[in-house]
């Protein structure tokens, strides 16, 4: 079995006068990040939409309707694409096709109006298996990808966040041959200084020297796309490493993401001895006071079943 292909590269079907002429009307005031973000969901969406059958490879307005906003969303979701990100979709596409009613009158309903994407059942923080682990570490390692085995290490062997990583400042990040140390915390703006580990501390510093990142650019990930690598990016680079598992071990890590990986650096440290406290601090896990948020790190180490299930056999009468 393997994960439905990404979405389609950009070319022209029609749509680019279209985007350009809502980038120019509705885009201009917004920062550059914003911009890219809605141009990428916007160039994806009207592709997908030119290959619908009957649309002859080209992208009309009048080919928006409720059947085709359910279907894309509906891909997405097939995707393997988070709630959170469908939302977005949705709230971009929503904008575009009222700014054609209002101001191209170029159709008459909105086709996203009435489209609820359901929200996703809380789950329980995961605890990787060793399988789950082994099979992850080795894909890394056998990948020829300098930047892969960074973004890695930053969420298996530090438990960084996805907006950690992809936020990451050149001027936060002190890594050297032997010693390591981020600012990071970008989520809330709930900044701390964390030392690494070797194994997150190496693979990051060969990025830095060896990766072929844009120099130029202010932040740690970079990408031709934008910026800098997106959370997005970040989402998709691991849905790509995933696709290289053989059947075996695509059993294994179909559902897993990449905060899955935060969650179990977590539980690692717990079993490695550290308190709630130390947890909650190097997870960027504090209160508005700057005090640990312990309620926040409780419900990222809970035990399982399968835990309690093991410690049931050292029960002695």
């Amino acid at each position: 079995m393997t994960e439905p292909t990404n979405l389609v590269s950009f070319s022209s079907f029609g749509n680019h006068e279209w985007i350009e002429s809502y980038q120019q009307a509705c885009l201009s005031k917004r920062n550059d990040a914003t911009v890219d973000a809605y141009l990428r969901i916007l160039r994806q969406f009207t592709e997908w939409v030119a290959k619908r059958p009957g649309h002859n490879k080209h992208f009309l307005p009048e080919y928006l309707t409720t059947t085709v906003a359910e279907g894309y969303l509906a891909f997405l979701k097939d995707q393997g694409y988070s709630v959170s990100h469908r939302q977005r979709v949705k709230s971009v596409l929503n904008q575009f096709c009222q700014w054609l009613i209002d101001e191209k009158e170029a159709i008459k309903r909105n086709p996203m109006r009435g489209i609820e994407i359901k929200a996703q059942q809380t789950l329980a923080p995961r605890v990787l298996s060793p399988d789950q682990r082994f099979v992850l570490r080795n894909l890394v390692e056998k990948a020829d990808d300098l930047r892969g085995k960074a973004l890695f290490a930053l969420g298996y062997w530090a438990g960084c966040r996805v907006s950690d990583v992809s936020h990451l400042l050149i001027e936060h990040t002190h890594v050297g041959p032997k010693i390591g140390w981020l600012h990071v915390g970008y989520k809330g703006e709930k900044f701390r200084d964390i030392d690494l580990l070797n194994e997150a501390r190496r693979p990051l510093h060969d990025y830095l020297q060896h990766g072929g990142r844009d120099t130029t650019s202010s932040y740690v990930f970079t990408s031709q796309r934008s910026s800098h690598l997106t959370e997005d990016g970040i989402h998709t680079w691991f849905r790509t490493l995933k696709r290289h598992a053989n059947h075996e071990e695509w059993d294994l890590i179909a559902d897993l993401s990449f905060h899955d990986l935060r969650h179990d650096f977590a539980h690692r440290a717990r079993e490695a001895g550290w308190s709630l406290e130390e947890v909650a601090y190097y997870l960027g896990h504090v209160t508005m006071k700057g005090t640990p948020a312990i309620q926040t790190t409780v419900r990222y180490t809970q035990v399982s079943r399968a835990h309690v299930k093991e410690k049931l056999k050292l029960l002695k009468g």
